[in-house]
C-alpha cells in the first residue's frame, strides 16, 4: 500500500474495534479479507456502512479494507461506520461538519451495564417477599 494516499483510522463501538484503511479507488469495500457482501448477509449492517459516503457524495471513490473485532452484526457495522467517518475526515477536513451534523463522528457511547451483586441483573432485582 502507498502510505501517502492510504488513510487509517480507528473506529469503535460497544465491545467491537474497527481498523479501517481507505484508499483512492472504485468503492469496493473488505472486511476481514472478504467482500463486504459476503461478510456482512444483513441488508441493514451494509448500509450503514455506506452512509458516510452517501453524506459526503464519495460513493465509489475510495477502497476500504477493514480489520474488524468483537461484538456482534451490528455493534460491528456501526464500529466500520466510525471508522469510515474518521478517516474520511482526514482525507477532507471539509466533510468534517456533514458527517457531525449526521452524528457519525462521535463515538457512541452506549455500552452494557453491569450485573450487580445482590441484584439479578443490571438494573432488575431478585423478588421481593414481605412475608
Amino acid at each position: 500500500m502507498d502510505n501517502q494516499n492510504t488513510f487509517y483510522a480507528t473506529g469503535k463501538r460497544k465491545s467491537a474495534i474497527a481498523k479501517t484503511w481507505l484508499t483512492p479507488g472504485n468503492g469496493q469495500i473488505t472486511v476481514n479479507k472478504k467482500p463486504l457482501d459476503e461478510y456482512f448477509r444483513v441488508e441493514t449492517a451494509k448500509m450503514l456502512l455506506a452512509q458516510p459516503f452517501a453524506i459526503t457524495n464519495t460513493s465509489g471513490e475510495y477502497d476500504v479494507k477493514v480489520k474488524v473485532l468483537g461484538g456482534g452484526v451490528t455493534g460491528q457495522a456501526n464500529a466500520i461506520r466510525h471508522g469510515i467517518t474518521k478517516a474520511l475526515i482526514l482525507v477532507n477536513p471539509d466533510y468534517r461538519g456533514p458527517l457531525k451534523k449526521a452524528g457519525f463522528v462521535k463515538r457512541d457511547p452506549r455500552v452494557k451495564e453491569r450485573k450487580k451483586y445482590g441484584q439479578k441483573g443490571a438494573r432488575a432485582r431478585f423478588q421481593f417477599s414481605k412475608r
